[in-house]
């Protein structure tokens, strides 16, 4: 079943608030192999003009992918999550996501598309502080492979 194509232009508005903290941080930075004191040493987060430790550029991907997967669960859509795939990620990053920020995601879906028998999905989110202070701009775009004949 294609993709509901007039899902294009929704906005899904915040759920939940994500708090930052320094363990998660450092969980993250561990798995991916980052080892800069930034990640785990405050100290060297200040003295480097942080308020804290500061999150791995991918950090937000913890966040950005529980709404990816609301949107796609959506029945109406009509995704067959065992027939996608992950084409694309970009982050735009406003400033660092340091230990102790409470964060806010806004997805919305930018494009629903067809091309060559698949079907595309853009979905950019917006994640900010509580008070709005802009973090990071995500997109992820995500294929549906066409059901062979």
């Amino acid at each position: 079943m294609p993709l509901d194509p007039s899902f294009a232009g929704r906005t899904y508005p915040p759920t939940r608030t994500y708090e930052v903290s320094r363990e998660k941080i450092a969980e993250f930075a561990d798995a991916i192999g980052d080892g800069s004191p930034l990640h785990r040493d405050a100290e060297a987060a200040r003295a480097a003009g942080y308020p804290d430790v500061i999150a791995p550029p991918t950090f937000l991907t913890i966040i950005n992918l529980t709404s990816i997967n609301e949107i796609v669960a959506d029945p109406e859509l009509g995704l067959d999550y065992s027939r996608m795939v992950h084409g694309d990620q970009s982050f735009t990053h406003h400033r660092p996501a340091h230990a102790g920020d409470r964060l806010r995601l806004t997805a919305h879906i930018e494009e629903v598309f067809a091309r060559a028998g698949n079907d595309f999905l853009t979905v950019r989110a917006d994640i900010a502080t509580v008070d709005g202070e802009p973090v990071c701009t995500t997109r992820a775009q995500l294929v549906v492979r066409g059901e062979s004949a």
